[in-house]
């Protein structure tokens, strides 16, 4: 029997509690297509929490509920929400014979619980962690949810998001695991569908594989409660948002310009800004996309480069205070006429408003993703160009910003459509065989 409209379904590797709206985009998103498919589905999110808790999300003109199931990835192996005691458990429910032991087990672990309830998991990996380009830890993080929900029976979908490059030997061996066993495979970009194809080697297993728009494009753009706008004062010229990226300003996670780039960022930062307010005769809006008091926190850095350069562009050179949502910011986005972002899901957030917007790339997701808009050109690498090359090609992509209006009005239509369908192969689906039954996990000879 296929699988009800009352859809049952877990979310991996995005949530709403880590300060990064990318992050939240990618929940929000995700969270979208399911709804538009399933109206009545129950939606959780899978994902590392010290406690649980419900998220109430705006979708359209309707609040939904969205419980978290925190599991815990701590040295503390006694929790009984340890991601390695829950593997651990998983792996002996298959030895098990008996399915009223299994499922006297199952019920007296609520993660087991839950996971065994959900009809699929579709993980979404952070969007580009299913890679080993931020270390093995990163990659084990979002991959470990993945094993274990396979281990219970249940039926995973990648959703579209990079995937790879992975450089090392155990890397590789955790993706072909997960990519071999996947129901279906999404990738945002068609770089990531060769590394898919690379890393398989297997025509039938590339036949559940193919392309889909990242799910941010899909998040509604809502006006906020409250809005504080710092420095703003004029009226009548085009605004420019300016994301600053808390993360490159640092030097990445490492401090020591992790992703290699080849020119200082922070004097970046500043030439951009001199370049829309002095020479092109623009206001300037600094717009985070990471909140909060992290050391990678965007509106850290923002306050700061208004605190040094508010006096010398007095009115025309502005930030965004205090910490909105997802739909919030990209409605602070959306009503810029242009802008440059360091962020891939801020300059998301403008592009799926048809705003034209510059990527200042750190790896090549950039690019990758940009690609399937048709606006590659608008990806800058200051691992790869020099200040002046990026200020020019900044400047001549602001110049040309109403026929890239156009394109991005065209193309539009149809990503939000693909989006709206990307769950329609659910319908096909068998419905929920519970964890604790032989047919769901099949006893080892």
């Amino acid at each position: 029997m296929s699988l009800s409209k009352n859809a049952r379904i877990l979310i991996l590797g995005a949530s709403f509690d880590t300060g990064n709206m990318g992050v939240n985009a990618l929940a929000a998103g995700a969270i979208q297509c399911v709804i538009s498919r399933f109206p009545h589905a129950s939606v959780s999110l899978l994902d590392y929490g010290r406690e649980s808790k419900i998220y109430k999300l705006q979708l359209h003109d309707t609040e939904v509920s969205i419980p978290l199931i925190n599991i815990r990835f701590s040295k503390k192996f006694y929790l009984s929400n340890n991601i390695a005691l829950l593997l651990l458990l998983a792996i002996l429910l298959k030895l098990i014979p008996s399915t009223k032991l299994r499922s006297r087990i199952i019920g007296r672990n609520n993660c087991l619980r839950e996971i065994c309830a959900a009809d699929a998991a579709a993980a979404v990996s952070g969007g580009d962690s299913f890679s080993d380009i931020y270390g093995l830890q990163r990659l084990l993080y979002v991959s470990l949810p993945q094993v274990l929900v396979i281990l219970l029976g249940k039926k995973l979908i990648l959703l579209p998001q990079t995937i790879g490059p992975f450089q090392h030997a155990l890397p590789k061996a955790i993706a072909r695991y997960l990519l071999r066993r996947a129901e279906r495979i999404y990738a945002r970009d068609y770089q990531s569908l060769k590394e898919v194809e690379l890393l398989l080697n297997d025509t039938s297993a590339l036949q559940k594989a193919s392309f889909c728009y990242d799910v941010a494009f899909s998040v509604d753009p809502i006006p906020p409660a409250h809005l504080e706008i710092v420095g703003l004062s004029t009226h009548g010229r085009s605004r420019v948002g300016v994301n600053i990226s808390g993360l490159l300003w640092m030097g990445g996670y490492t401090r020591t310009n992790m992703f290699g780039l080849k020119l200082n960022y922070k004097e970046l930062v500043y030439q951009l800004i001199d370049l829309f307010v002095g020479r092109l005769d623009t206001d300037v809006l600094l717009v985070p996309h990471v909140f909060g008091s992290s050391a990678e926190s965007d509106s850290i850095v923002c306050e700061q480069v208004f605190a040094e350069l508010g006096e010398r562009y007095k009115g025309r050179l502005g930030y965004v205070r205090g910490q909105l949502n997802q739909s919030e910011i990209k409605h602070v986005i959306g009503s810029c006429d242009f802008f440059v972002g360091s962020r891939m899901h801020a300059c998301i957030a403008a592009l799926s408003q048809s705003v034209p917007a510059v990527s200042l790339a750190y790896s090549d997701k950039f690019g990758a993703v940009m690609q399937t808009l048709g606006v590659a050109g608008l990806v800058v690498d200051p691992r790869t160009m020099n200040p002046v090359d990026i200020l020019q090609a900044a400047e001549r992509a602001y110049a040309e910003r109403s026929c890239t209006r156009q394109v991005l009005e065209k193309k539009l239509p149809e990503v939000r459509q693909t989006l709206l369908n990307l769950f329609e192969f659910l319908d096909s689906f068998q419905q929920l065989t519970p964890c604790g039954s032989a047919e769901a996990l099949p006893v080892r000879a």
